[in-house]
């Protein structure tokens, strides 16, 4: 969808008029207009602008209640919904006296046709009331750009839906605000003129104001501004009003003041408790305490005053939410994070291909730096082509093409240099040798002398199944090469060869037109010297999967090409996963990919692959997905497979285009909000000098998980496009997958690439989150990135995810209980059959947990990606009576909190506390019976392994071989994935629900609505909340038309 000119902010590229300026003093600018509200529109379209700005935006931008309030007495044209899908257009305005909220046309009488102001009980965002969600158009209306006003002491709902999420923003930061002051707004907003903004400018403009003038030149003022927002471009004298203005109009972003009236008590600024509400309810930040608030509000304050009053102002605010502690990017996995002493086998590898190489597979030359860059980007597989050289000094090229070539000893000299730079763990040579005895000698020699006993050459021990540890291999460099037969007593032997090189170079004869010509795979003689470098990567042709798992050993490493590899994943992606829990498996390009271009890393990682080796110099998607994996366990090389492909009984279908078994799917809810400082694309024909950016975000990973979807494109503005569109994802396999977000322009004319960011799942930060932007080749585009809101399901936010949780809410009617299938294997048989009810009571736990709570958050007011905290402190306004007495308090002396009512409660509150108690009994129930049955199904998996080892014994006594053995197999693992998976769903709900738990808790003290046994050593902290309550029950229908 595209949007209109309209209804986009034009970018802040500026300049000022060397001319005599007028302007209105600041504490006057608004004042006027209010005062004179059904004048506003008068006013403005005759207000003298002092500073010019090319491209300067058609409306103000806002950044106060004032703009707020000044646009809705102008009104707007919103959608009104009502009940069976009926919506009617109608204009919206606030009455002059700002007393009451008006619509017209309307069949009622104009005096009916409002809402007063006093009447309003809360402003809720998004599609969040009961006439949405049972609308029969929901999934037309946008999430962001709904919202409703609750009012009157029926508490009913008014569903309005406006033509952009800017709109809807204005009007629901301007009633919250008039909802907080009522007939004090004028006077707060006159006092707000005088902002703690204000103050930190006018002491800024003090101290370019050496002479004490009251004026500073142009540059000095240009230079202030370009110095606060580092990202604006820039295209006499000024006084310091003009400065205020014009820092206001270009410093201001009107999504950051939205998001900081939502969560400010007072609507200017948040205050310590209101800093705590937000990094706890929304960031995910778990033991806030005051002091934590302060330490931010003077790291990030600008003003004076602010930090002297424990105060956060908008550009405090912004400050912050820019700054490296809110990028979307969990810093846990900055460094390494996962358990590295599993076998090598169990890790995905960085791994690239023909390193030497720097351009295109066939001309290009080569050079050392490639293998710099590669182990700078914390690469941990090499490849090395040597042939023989001049002057018995052996080279590194692809045979049988024109590539240039290097000295095998400088390349050696470099490896030496910047093999551990980026990473401690094993670094892997892979060494393509064609080299004659003679000069696989002087390879010998240079290996040696220069890397000396960083080569791990000791022989592999028969008795173990498994490879070694990255952990237990640190600064260690194994050598992927052939290797000489044990029993080979001489001092060189025949090995097969292998050539890579004559396979591109076959490719491009017959491209070119000329005879085709088989390459017969030749032998050659290896020297035992360099042999017996060669100990746990010793290269071996692929024969096929049963003889692999039969003969194959541990240490011995097979080659793919990418076409095989690719065949292997489609036809038999099962036994691919196996093969890789054990062996290790390189996938190299295909020789067609003379440009080197890359494969999609993705298609081997799902199988299992772990060295997928890609072309480093050739940017692109297929990079950023290498580079964005990579980052996540400190860039160290070395990912962890997912579980479910390490277990030696696991049953995974790479190609699966459903849920996987015994993993439970998780939401992921992405809205782009906003961007900063797009460049203009590189190397395009552009029609204009500013972008016209659009949003894409990208998933990758499983094939049931892969998918896109886009934003509208903002027109003519590339400094700060306000998208405000929300996505959801459902990751069936999360520890595989993968969030790119592109950033690309619609007014171009050959190249659209903005920048974007690649991102594992599993190292997503929810909250409110800048993605940093990156160019085509990777590095950080200055100042460029996207403010983004990521909520994922049976998350809390902060640290790390759930990563088997609570899943999608469903009704009985539709639960499906996990089946055990049938072996034919009589013994087997009766121990699955023996699980099937504990599946089902686990299921039943975990699936009426779920459909307590969600009807909870809904009466709260808030969707299903809510969390307890944000629930409970969206009701605690509501919880309370006028006099600021509380009507429901939590008693918090068990483990389970309980709503107790204090007086006589309305109707709608007494649904709160029923929905409320059913989630508590739930809950109580999951607790007290979780052990009990994860213990029956541990059981049975526990009974069903013992068969394990001999299966295939028991399964021929049974009659079974061919097709029938293999399928009773088959049925054997799934039935294993179940169990394990279910149990471990069944324990991570478990711990889910105490979190919960905790929430409540924790949220019922900071409301000051806790009642705590005598003796209880916590105290509670007082705190305004957010003003969300629940809204009348359906089926109020209209009365008349509105």
């Amino acid at each position: 969808m595209r949007a209109s000119s309209g209804d986009c902010l034009a970018p802040p590229l500026f300049f000022f008029h060397h001319s005599s300026i007028q302007i209105p003093k600041a504490d006057s600018i608004h004042t006027t207009a209010l005062s004179r509200p059904l004048d506003a529109s008068r006013q403005r379209r005759e207000r003298k602008k002092t500073v010019s700005f090319s491209s300067m935006p058609t409306e103000k931008k806002i950044s106060s209640a004032s703009d707020c309030i000044n646009s809705m007495v102008e009104g707007s044209e919103l959608k009104k919904v009502r009940s069976n899908s009926r919506v009617y257009h109608r204009y919206f305005l606030l009455d002059a006296d700002m007393q009451s909220l008006r619509w017209e046309p309307s069949k009622k009488e104009s005096e009916k046709a409002k809402i007063d102001i006093k009447s309003i009980k809360e402003v809720r965002t998004g599609k969040n009331t009961e006439i949405f969600r049972t609308n029969g158009i929901y999934d037309q209306i946008s999430e962001d750009c709904a919202f409703s006003v609750i009012y009157g002491e029926n508490y009913e709902s008014l569903d309005l839906v406006a033509n952009s999420a800017d709109v809807a923003n204005i009007w629901v930061t301007g009633l919250r605000y008039l909802v907080s002051y009522g007939k004090h707004t004028l006077d707060m907003i006159e006092s707000s003129q005088n902002n703690m903004r204000t103050s930190w400018l006018c002491d800024l403009f003090a101290e370019a104001d050496v002479n004490g003038v009251g004026e500073v030149n142009l540059s000095t003022a240009v230079q202030m501004i370009k110095n606060l927002n580092s990202g604006l471009k820039h295209r006499d004298n000024v006084i310091k009003e003009e400065f205020i203005e014009v820092f206001h109009e270009l410093c201001t972003r009107p999504e950051i003041y939205f998001l900081l009236v939502q969560f400010s008590s007072n609507k200017e600024f948040l205050d310590t408790k209101d800093l705590m509400m937000f990094l706890e309810a929304e960031q995910g930040m778990a033991q806030v305490s005051e002091e934590t608030s302060l330490e931010l509000i003077h790291k990030y304050e600008p003003s004076r005053e602010g930090r002297e009053k424990g105060c956060l102002s908008l550009d405090g605010f912004t400050n912050y939410l820019m700054s490296s502690e809110c990028q979307i990017f969990d810093p846990e996995h900055t460094k390494v994070c996962q358990d590295m002493k599993q076998p090598l086998s169990h890790y995905y590898i960085n791994s690239s291909h023909n390193t030497y190489l720097i351009e295109d597979q066939f001309r290009g030359p080569s050079d050392i730096t490639g293998y710099i860059r590669a182990l700078k980007m914390g690469c941990r597989s090499v490849e090395l082509d040597v042939w023989d050289g001049p002057d018995n000094e052996p080279v590194i090229y692809t045979g049988h093409t024109m590539t240039s070539q290097i000295v095998f000893r400088s390349v050696i000299d470099i490896i030496n240099k910047y093999a551990f730079v980026a990473s401690e763990y094993p670094l892997i040579l892979c060494l393509e040798n064609h080299c004659s005895i003679k000069q696989q000698k002087v390879m010998s020699q240079h290996i040696k002398k220069i890397l000396g006993d960083k080569i791990y050459a000791d022989c592999p021990n028969a008795n173990d199944t498994y490879l070694p540890s990255p952990d237990g291999l640190k600064n260690k460099i194994l050598l992927k090469a052939k290797k000489l037969a044990q029993n080979c007593s001489g001092l060189e032997g025949d090995v097969t060869d292998e050539d890579e090189g004559a396979e591109m170079s076959q490719r491009v004869a017959n491209e070119s037109g000329e005879p085709q010509t088989t390459v017969a795979q030749k032998r050659f003689k290896l020297s035992k010297e360099l042999s017996d470098m060669v100990s746990l990567c010793k290269s071996v042709a692929f024969n096929d999967f049963q003889f692999s798992f039969q003969s194959q050993k541990y240490w011995e490493m097979c080659s793919f090409n990418e076409v095989l590899a690719t065949r292997f994943s489609n036809d038999c992606a099962g036994d691919f996963v196996n093969y890789n829990k054990r062996f290790l498996a390189r996938v190299f390009p295909s020789p067609m990919r003379i440009d080197s271009s890359n494969m999609n890393p993705q298609d081997f990682w799902k199988c299992g692959c772990q060295i997928v080796a890609m072309n480093f110099q050739t940017p692109g998607l297929m990079m950023d997905l290498n580079i964005g994996w990579f980052r996540q366990n400190g860039n160290c090389g070395y990912v962890l497979r997912p579980a479910i492909m390490r277990e030696e009984v696991s049953y995974f279908s790479a190609n699966t285009k459903d849920s996987v078994p015994g993993v439970s799917p998780q939401l992921l809810h992405i809205k782009i909000i906003s961007g900063q400082n797009f460049p203009k694309p590189k190397g395009s024909g552009a029609k204009g000098d500013v972008v016209d950016p659009y949003v894409y975000v990208e998933i990758h990973g499983i094939p049931a998980d892969c998918a896109e979807q886009r934003t509208k494109t903002i027109y003519q503005n590339g400094d700060n496009p306000i998208f405000d569109e929300s996505f959801e994802f459902q990751i069936n396999l999360p520890e595989l997958a993968m969030v790119r977000f592109v950033v690309l322009d619609d007014d171009y004319i050959g190249d659209e690439f903005i920048g974007q960011y690649t991102i594992p799942f599993e190292c997503l930060q929810p909250g409110y989150r800048h993605v940093p932007m990156q160019s085509l080749t990777g590095e950080v585009l200055p100042h460029a990135s996207l403010f983004v809101h990521v909520a994922i399901t049976n998350r809390r936010g902060g640290g790390k995810p759930h990563k088997r949780g609570l899943s999608v809410r469903k009704g009985k009617k539709s639960r499906e209980y996990p089946a055990m299938r049938i072996l034919f294997i009589k013994a087997l048989d009766e121990v699955f059959k023996n699980a099937i009810q504990p599946l089902k009571e686990g299921t039943d736990l975990r699936e009426n947990m779920q459909n307590a709570i969600v009807p909870f958050k809904e009466l709260c007011g808030l969707s299903a990606v809510s969390n307890p905290m944000q629930c409970i402190l969206a009701l605690s306004a509501r919880l309370m009576s006028s006099d600021g007495t509380p009507l429901v308090v939590f008693n918090l002396k068990d483990q389970y909190p309980i709503m107790e009512p204090q007086c006589a409660i309305p109707e709608v509150l007494k649904k709160v506390v029923a929905a409320y108690d059913t989630v508590i009994q739930t809950s109580k129930v999951l607790i007290e019976n979780v052990d009990g049955v994860h213990e029956k199904i541990m059981q049975c998996q526990k009974t069903a392994m013992e068969y394990h080892e001999n299966l295939h014994s028991i399964a021929a006594k049974e009659g079974l071989k061919g097709r029938k053995l293999q399928k009773a197999v088959e049925n054997f693992t799934w039935n294993i994935t179940i169990l394990k998976g279910q149990a471990d769903l069944l324990k991570h709900a478990k711990n889910e629900v105490l979190e919960n738990l905790k929430q409540i808790h924790y949220a019922a003290l900071t409301c000051e609505l806790g009642k705590m046994n005598v003796g209880a050593g916590e105290s509670s902290r007082g705190r305004r909340s957010l003003e969300v309550i629940p809204e009348k029950a359906a089926g109020d229908e209209e009365a008349a038309e509105s």
